[in-house]
């Protein structure tokens, strides 16, 4: 989506928001709009994180076939 707007709508954009929030505002819309990402990212990878150890969690708990078949066996 992003990649299709390309450099002239990226400079319109850049253009019109200097219009509307103005030079001394843009730094501080900035700042916020980078803070934003970035707690996005970390909730993100915190979630893909806590899938990954669910997972890994799960698997040694589990008996191996092995060890049903023998437990059945005797």
């Amino acid at each position: 989506m992003l990649a299709s707007i390309g450099i002239p709508g990226l400079i319109l954009i850049l253009v019109l928001a200097l219009i509307l929030f103005g030079p001394s505002r843009l730094p501080q819309i900035g700042q916020a709009f980078g803070r934003t990402i970035k707690e996005f990212k970390e909730s993100t990878s915190g979630l893909l994180g806590d899938d990954h150890l669910e997972k890994k969690s799960e698997s040694p708990g589990a008996p191996s076939v092995s060890e049903e078949v023998s437990n059945k066996s005797k």
